[in-house]
């Protein structure tokens, strides 16, 4: 097979699947138009860098969820029970996402209702191992929508969100639209981790693309720069993480619903070490809750092995080193069912 008729396979692909795809007519219109120029190109002219660039620009339009939904859970009880089942405490945000589901479920249906419900954009405030990020993923699975994630930390320039020009070798699309293709929904919820963590040099710029993402005044019509064509963002349900709020533009802070993380109680982490932490580290250990039980006097010290710690990271690590010995031990054949006290735990935690 010749490297023409290979091309010329290529862009019948495209073709059947652009067709297959409804997108915005002046957006279908210029697709069509580069589609017919790259006919020319693979029957006339063969591979060639240009090509590879005006088919790589269609594949993304092709990809993009222009019209694509996913119909929310808008079920209270549900949402909170899903909510309470992956997070311990949060309640002021458990509560204010309940309180958007009720508008939503008094909106939905209301035909002299012409608007979008406008969802709160949330950002969770609070020390490493609060709980934020995970959040995301937990809000997710109650209201039922596609979940893509966004890291900030180390972010140096704006185009990282933006993306770049097609002029530009080697261009592709900013976070923001790559997101939407993870999630293949209109509608997902984003999670914009650690906002506060961009260089310094780059922070003016991604906080003025920020307010872009989260002002429903324009995020409704969002560019980016390598596809050059307005994308609707006003279905999508932003939700921000951040350690502090310093380094976050007043701009920004005003689009935003500050929500605190609190730091654990020693009582509050050993209720989510048992009831959250140990049974999905046993699990992930290839473990089973017959073969480690722990003694109600031990578990102050599996919460605090060297001292204080604001989050769960420390916790969780500490539960993850002893499920690990554990298991070394069975596969050793010592014991199948191992019970913790006071005065064997020491064999296994951490001594650094």
């Amino acid at each position: 097979m010749s490297p023409k008729s290979a091309l010329s396979q290529e862009v019948d692909h495209l073709k059947t699947k652009l067709d297959s795809v409804t997108l915005p007519p002046e957006l279908k219109q210029k697709t069509t138009q580069m589609l017919e120029r790259l006919t020319r190109m693979a029957d006339f002219t063969g591979y060639s860098t240009e090509y590879d660039r005006v088919a790589h620009y269609i594949s993304w339009i092709i990809e993009l969820p222009w019209d694509k939904t996913t119909t929310d859970r808008l079920d209270l009880k549900e949402a909170r029970a899903i909510l309470d089942k992956h997070h311990y405490g949060m309640n002021e945000v458990k509560e204010r996402i309940i309180e958007y589901l009720a508008v939503m479920r008094l909106t939905q249906n209301r035909a002299e209702s012409d608007e979008h419900t406008r969802a709160p954009i949330l950002c969770l405030v609070g020390l490493v191992g609060t709980g934020k990020t995970t959040f995301g993923p937990s809000l997710s699975e109650a209201l039922k929508r596609q979940y893509a994630r966004i890291p900030f930390g180390g972010m140096g320039s704006a185009r990282d969100l933006r993306g770049q020009s097609r002029l530009h070798p080697d261009a592709e699309p900013g976070l923001v639209i790559k997101a939407l293709r993870r999630a293949a929904s209109r509608n997902p919820i984003i999670l914009l981790d650690e906002i506060d963590r961009v260089t310094e040099q780059a922070r003016g710029d991604i906080m003025g693309v920020l307010v872009e993402l989260l002002d429903p005044e324009q995020n409704f019509q969002f560019i980016d720069h390598y596809l050059d064509y307005p994308f609707n963002l006003s279905d999508v349900l932003f939700v921000a993480t951040a350690n502090n709020t310093r380094n976050i533009a007043t701009a920004v802070q005003d689009r935003l619903e500050i929500i605190q993380m609190p730091s654990y109680t020693d009582a509050e982490k050993i209720t989510i070490g048992k009831d959250y932490v140990l049974p999905h580290t046993l699990k992930e250990a290839g473990l089973s809750a017959d073969n480690l039980t722990i003694d109600e006097t031990v578990w102050p010290k599996i919460v605090r092995p060297l001292g204080y710690d604001a989050g769960i990271r420390t916790l969780e690590r500490t539960i993850e080193g002893v499920a690990r010995k554990i298991a070394r031990e069975i596969v050793e054949g010592k014991h199948e069912h191992f019970h913790l006290t006071l005065e064997n735990i020491k064999h296994y935690l951490p001594t650094y």
